[in-house]
């Protein structure tokens, strides 16, 4: 199994707004993928910043790839994206699951 993560930040000003985006928006598109296992969205404000982190698990590097591309550590954006993010990292990082209890 693969681990997908991304990161990003928003004005804390804007983070409930964005949480709620990522749930109506994201959470179904990446829930459109064949091969996905668990999806979890984390948050963590940071005075006037809040991190956000995607991380996803999936069932192979295949499904990573029907839903990220070719090249799977290349960050997915949407649209609505430029409202929120201050930057838009260009990476993922990927990780292999070896071991599971």
């Amino acid at each position: 199994m693969i681990v997908r993560m991304w990161h990003g930040r928003v004005n804390s000003s804007k983070s409930d707004e964005y949480a709620e985006f990522m749930k109506q928006k994201a959470a179904p598109d990446y829930g459109s993928i064949q091969g996905l296992q668990k999806l979890y969205f984390l948050r963590k404000d940071d005075g006037d910043v809040t991190h956000f982190q995607l991380v996803t698990v999936w069932d192979s590097m295949d499904s990573v790839k029907k839903f990220a591309g070719e090249n799977p550590e290349t960050a997915k954006y949407y649209p609505e994206d430029d409202e929120f993010l201050l930057e838009k990292e260009p990476h993922t990082t990927l990780y292999e699951i070896f071991h599971e209890q």
